[in-house]
């Protein structure tokens, strides 16, 4: 008898040791679902459907994408949560759904970190500061020292309240001792308008979106937040270059997957994922809307996401920024 319980106990112990590889062997057997916070449209929604098809194809299952907006990025992101953790239920994660709506609403019912696994930064994609051409300034250090001259009397406008446009405005306030009000918009788009005919006098945005302004010389760019100098602005110094380095961080699109989602399936979509990211036809749409391919490990990723969530918290929290 006991040596019948042994054998039924080994049994169980191999079985489990087992499950995991067959769950990895079998992944996936049926269409992935890929959940955008976000309309169609935008650059998140254009990323995700940049790596869908080609992802399916590696995989050698469909990869659906999903455009579940609403609430700040809160209703995909909570989607993608309660969905259950088998891989086929993935999410696309944004500075702002991700980082900045978890930390400036108070009625948050989950936590990045704890629900949600990393799997890898998809994309970097620079951040810019315009001025309207009728900002009597040249650069970064005469728009600081016109808007040290008139406290309040100038405005910035940003993709919406606790966008991470509004963070980064709040930020650069912050970080340079000026004051701007902040009039937040339905998008960046409104917000470019309103800048080019002079109701307010800057945005802060996503470079894509600011892009075609800034080549027709419709807007001044005075920064852009990346590491480096962008070979399509070559004359634009980033914000360390123009003695702003604490607004230099790039925004990025990420991916991730409900909690519990076993580590071998994780493993395999980011070596899946990183071989998306170096094909060249790939790299080449990326470009074209200022996105830099990154694909790095599950591990780096989750540690970028909590520096992320904490710059951002932090910033709210001096900034006094808290919605409902």
């Amino acid at each position: 008898m006991k040596l019948h319980h042994l054998l039924a106990g080994l049994f169980v112990a191999a079985a489990a040791l087992a499950a995991p590889a067959q769950a990895q062997q079998s992944y996936p057997s049926r269409p992935i679902k890929l959940v955008v916070p976000f309309p169609p449209g935008g650059t998140t929604d254009v990323l995700a459907r940049t790596i869908a098809d080609p992802l399916g194809k590696l995989l050698r299952q469909s990869v659906v994408v999903e455009n579940r907006s609403g609430a700040a990025g809160r209703i995909g992101s909570e989607f993608v949560i309660r969905a259950e953790p088998d891989g086929y239920t993935l999410g696309i994660a944004t500075v702002s759904s991700h980082a900045v709506t978890p930390v400036v609403y108070d009625n948050i019912s989950y936590d990045v970190t704890r629900d949600l696994v990393a799997i890898t930064r998809l994309a970097s994609v620079p951040n810019v500061l315009t001025i309207s051409p009728k900002v009597p300034a040249t650069d970064m250090q005469s728009f600081i020292a016109l808007l040290k001259s008139q406290p309040g009397h100038y405005a910035y406008g940003s993709a919406g309240a606790g966008s991470e446009a509004n963070m980064m405005g709040e930020l650069f306030k912050l970080s340079t001792g000026t004051e701007m009000m902040h009039v937040p918009y339905r998008g960046s788009s409104p917000a470019l308008q309103d800048a080019l005919g002079g109701q307010i006098a800057a945005v802060f945005d996503n470079l894509p979106s600011s892009l075609p302004f800034i080549r027709n010389g419709d807007l001044k760019a005075l920064a852009v937040a990346y590491p480096q100098r962008l070979a399509a602005l070559p004359d634009v110094p980033t914000f360390a270059e123009a003695g702003v380095p604490e607004v230099n961080d790039a925004s990025w699109f990420g991916l991730v997957a409900p909690k519990g989602t076993p580590d071998e399936i994780v493993q395999r979509i980011y070596e899946a994922v990183r071989q998306v990211l170096a094909m060249p036809d790939v790299k080449e749409r990326l470009a074209g809307f200022s996105a830099v391919p990154v694909g790095n490990p599950p591990r780096e990723f989750a540690a970028e996401l909590a520096a992320e969530i904490d710059k951002q918290r932090q910033t709210a929290q001096r900034a006094h920024i808290n919605l409902k």
